[in-house]
């Protein structure tokens, strides 16, 4: 597995490029602008991207999957709850594509990627619909769980209790070792984040 991070669009959201090396088959996790910047990465890996992967609806996140869809054809999911957001026009989140996601995705839903498999894990708080993948050992916990902090729940269906909730219930009972890939900022670990991140 090879794992590529873009920083893209105007907030410096991590967009992530995650390739099976032995058939190059890839998802691309949240694509947030800058598509030519995340294609030039994509072709210089040689990746066939099958899937566009969203940890939530929030525009910083959302911007760059109409372009890299109609680039690479590939599937855009994304939950239903934070589907339903961006097709309501509700602020901050958006755009994503004419007619909304291809695929809505639920707790426990798995995407496979040739020897690849994505596990889904509801993580609400940020967003109704935030969304965490993990593969193997490596956690993708887009604006839920930062380095050192935790997602803002200021904004429209956010909540506080919620996202301590999703991250001690569903993120800290991970093995230790598990490297936390946030939405933005640098890696971390979930040990590192039980012992130092003051939110928790």
């Amino acid at each position: 597995m090879e794992i590529k991070k873009i920083i893209a669009g105007i907030y410096g959201a991590n967009c992530y490029i995650i390739m099976d090396k032995k058939t190059n088959e890839a998802v691309v996790l949240d694509p947030g602008g800058d598509v030519q910047d995340i294609v030039d990465v994509i072709d210089n890996m040689g990746a066939k991207v099958k899937y566009i992967l969203l940890t939530h609806g929030h525009v910083d996140h959302t911007s760059g999957v109409a372009e890299l869809k109609a680039i690479t054809n590939a599937i855009v999911c994304i939950s239903s709850k934070d589907d339903d957001l961006i097709n309501a026009g509700e602020y901050l989140f958006g755009p994503l594509i004419k007619g909304g996601a291809d695929k809505l995705l639920r707790d426990g839903d798995i995407i496979k990627v040739s020897n690849l498999e994505f596990t889904c894990i509801d993580t609400p708080g940020h967003t109704p619909g935030g969304m965490s993948f993990l593969i193997e050992n490596h956690a993708f916990t887009g604006d839920t769980l930062f380095a050192g902090s935790i997602g803002r729940t200021d904004f429209a269906g956010g909540d506080f209790n919620t996202i301590i909730s999703s991250i001690k219930s569903k993120l800290l009972c991970l093995d230790g070792d598990t490297i936390v890939y946030p939405g933005h900022g640098p890696y971390s670990t979930i040990n590192n984040e039980k012992l130092n991140n003051p939110f928790l």
